[in-house]
């Protein structure tokens, strides 16, 4: 859980952003507006990131509900 987290903060984030760079291409907005834009979404990311990285039982709830 914890490196597909990490591989989607990636795929947003520049200089390998390539998720970012499609949608900034395909909408025709320039990098920097978008970036000021999703700004606060990398920050909701990040936590997220921190959360299942240092919390385990966050990713762990479903899958100890089935066993």
């Amino acid at each position: 859980i914890m490196l597909l987290v990490n591989l989607g903060l990636g795929l947003c984030t520049p200089p390998v952003g390539t998720c970012l760079f499609v949608g900034c291409a395909v909408g025709k907005v320039p990098i920097e507006q978008a970036l000021r834009t999703i700004w606060p979404f990398y920050l909701a990311m990040l936590a997220a990131l921190l959360l299942v990285t240092f919390v385990p039982s966050v990713s762990l709830f479903l899958p100890s509900l089935l066993g």
